[in-house]
């Protein structure tokens, strides 16, 4: 498979593309900046999502794209609307016109944020976005369903936890992934013959973990890493943490607490 990958000079980006080079020996990267850490048996294409023009170039002659390009973070609605509303439109526009087979989507844990942490759930639940954010990737989620409905494309959204190579501090014990399983998921998307859109859950094998993962496990996935074996260290860290009474009740955290003003509405 020829893959591209967008967003490749983040974190998550950066990653990927070290654990995946093996599997894929022909990985085209894509970012609006280059990453500092280029080599140069490397391809690499800087283009703003926005753009579309440039997006349907860098996808074609692809067979697989893993979309984790856009706006990682809070933001305002100007910067969420172009970087992951329009990007991730003209993404999947782009891959459905040049021919792309699949797609694997970078969504987040943040589209099911306002979840409180004592409930599980699964991937059939109703959205609750806890920011313009969460928005946008639930917008992504249904962008990549009606292609894939539509138009046949193959897609996988992975609501992604908190990639790191440890968990940080409480909440990340619950929704940690480690690099080298996150790759895991994303070459089942890539990979998987019987892939027509799913949802899977971006989390290792944690046991206080909030999320029902069983249909990433009816793909075959197999999480290595455990965030128990870290939980000392991470329980230490939340100690020396301010208290948040507002994140710390629901699963995004500081995501749902910032600008929240709900319990005076009531």
């Amino acid at each position: 498979m020829h893959i591209l990958i967008t967003g490749a000079a983040g974190n998550i980006g950066t990653r990927l593309r070290k654990l995946l080079k093996g599997a894929y020996p022909r990985i085209r990267l894509s970012d609006v900046r280059s990453p500092t850490d280029l080599r140069s048996d490397e391809e690499f294409i800087a283009v703003d999502l926005a753009d579309y023009e440039k997006v349907k170039k860098i996808t074609e002659g692809i067979d697989g794209i893993v979309h984790l390009g856009g706006h990682a973070r809070r933001g305002s609605w100007d910067t969420i609307h172009k970087s992951n509303i329009i990007g991730c439109y003209n993404l999947f526009e782009a891959a459905y016109r040049s021919g792309v087979k699949r797609v694997v989507f970078a969504s987040s844990n943040h589209v099911v944020g306002f979840y409180p942490r004592e409930r599980k759930i699964g991937v059939d639940v109703t959205v609750r976005p806890d920011s313009r954010y969460g928005v946008s990737k639930a917008f992504g989620e249904a962008v990549g369903a009606l292609y894939a409905d539509k138009h046949g494309l193959r897609v996988t959204c992975i609501r992604i936890g908190s990639v790191k190579d440890k968990p940080i501090d409480q909440r990340r014990l619950s929704i940690w992934i480690k690099p080298e399983d996150l790759a895991q998921l994303v070459r089942i998307g890539l990979e998987h013959p019987d892939i027509r859109f799913e949802i899977f859950y971006g989390s290792s094998n944690n046991e206080a973990g909030w999320w029902d993962n069983s249909n990433a496990r009816r793909f075959g996935y197999h999480p290595e890493f455990r965030s128990e074996d870290f939980r000392a260290e991470a329980m230490a860290a939340q100690a020396k943490l301010p208290p948040d009474p507002i994140g710390d009740r629901f699963q995004g955290g500081s995501f749902c607490s910032d600008e929240y003003d709900a319990d005076r509405k009531w």
